[in-house]
């Protein structure tokens, strides 16, 4: 996955050359429409009208060439020769051979209109089916973003509030020891130790649960937080770059995408570190008129995408992708790396 930058001296040439090939091109481009029109005939609408006309010109000039040489005499004189075998009962069956054709083929024409039918009947169906399942898998990820938010918020209102309780009480407790019992001032020390380190196990947990940095930050800032404290804990370098969006309110994006770009970008970075062995990483978002893109590349030992070895993560993260209406593309080989591209189309917003 290679993402290429227009430099300032390509952008000052484009405009010189534009004007010389734009002619050339559509010249082209009509040469091309014209052949195809006369390789493909007339449109549909027209074209059994131009069958008929092709039968009757056929019909009329056989009668016309038939008339100028007498071909019904010269082959009823030539078939008379003939008698013995009946040579000359061949126009008759040859004519009831062309109407068992015409029937025949009037017959697979009708089995072929069906089976069409019946196809398009069945992609339509598939398609409802893969609509409804896809309002199925937003509706449940919506769901399951909404009950985490709330576990969340009851860890963070209940255990938060214990272990603050805890070190306030160990604290008490440490002061009012004083020096007298070295034991009991020991002893504080270590259930407050242990009262942060729950502490911090619950930040993570509500981390995890719902990323507070999306509301505090925008999908941006939460990203680059999120690139910084994997590159932190994980030893891994972690390069993050945005293009086009910024987290002003004209850019902002819908919350369920920010969340699945979010989910999508944490569970990559997760396998990286697990499983991809790599030294560098590289992060990038971008947003076009119509769309917008979450490319990630490491340079580990790559996959092989065709093995079936995906885990839950990477079968989660393509369902979110769906759910969105997106799509997620991986590419990779053994030895080259893993790009994963995030593609989700955008509603078309109307002007003000």
């Amino acid at each position: 996955m290679q993402l290429t930058e227009r430099t300032d001296a390509s952008a000052a040439v484009e405009p010189a050359v534009r004007p010389q090939e734009a002619p050339s091109n559509a010249a082209l481009r009509r040469r091309l429409a014209d052949g195809l029109r006369r390789v493909a005939g007339p449109p549909p609408a027209s074209r059994w009208r131009f069958d008929l006309w092709v039968v009757l010109i056929a019909v009329v000039g056989s009668y016309l060439i038939a008339s100028a040489f007498d071909l019904r005499e010269s082959l009823t004189a030539f078939l008379a020769r003939y008698e013995r075998w009946q040579a000359d009962e061949l126009p008759l069956t040859g004519i009831v051979l062309a109407l068992g054709l015409a029937w025949y083929a009037l017959r697979r024409r009708r089995e072929t209109q069906t089976e069409l039918a019946l196809r398009e009947a069945a992609e339509a169906h598939a398609s409802e089916l893969l609509a409804h399942n896809r309002e199925l898998a937003r509706q449940l990820i919506s769901a399951q973003e909404d009950e985490r938010r709330a576990l969340a918020r009851e860890l963070h209102d209940e255990l938060g509030q214990r272990c603050s309780a805890i070190l306030v009480e160990t604290a008490c407790l440490r002061h009012s020891a004083g020096d007298a019992a070295p034991s009991v001032r020991a002893a504080s020390l270590r259930t407050e130790a242990a009262a942060q380190s729950l502490y911090q196990l619950v930040a993570d947990m509500l981390r995890r649960l719902r990323p507070a940095d999306l509301d505090a930050l925008g999908l941006v800032g939460a990203l680059q937080a999120l690139c910084e404290r994997w590159e932190e804990r994980s030893g891994v370098a972690c390069v993050f770059h945005h293009e086009g969006l910024s987290d002003d309110t004209a850019d902002a994006l819908d919350d369920s995408i920010a969340i699945a770009v979010y989910r999508i970008t944490q569970e990559s970075l997760t396998n990286v570190w697990r499983h991809a062995q790599a030294r560098n990483v590289r992060v990038r978002l971008m947003r076009a008129v119509d769309r917008v893109t979450l490319a990630i590349h490491d340079d580990g030992r790559g996959m092989d995408p065709a093995a079936d070895t995906h885990g839950l993560g990477l079968l989660g993260a393509t369902e979110r992708a769906a759910a969105i209406g997106g799509v997620l593309s991986i590419r990779s080989a053994p030895g080259t790396g893993t790009g994963i591209e995030l593609v989700v189309p955008l509603a078309p917003t109307l002007p003000s």
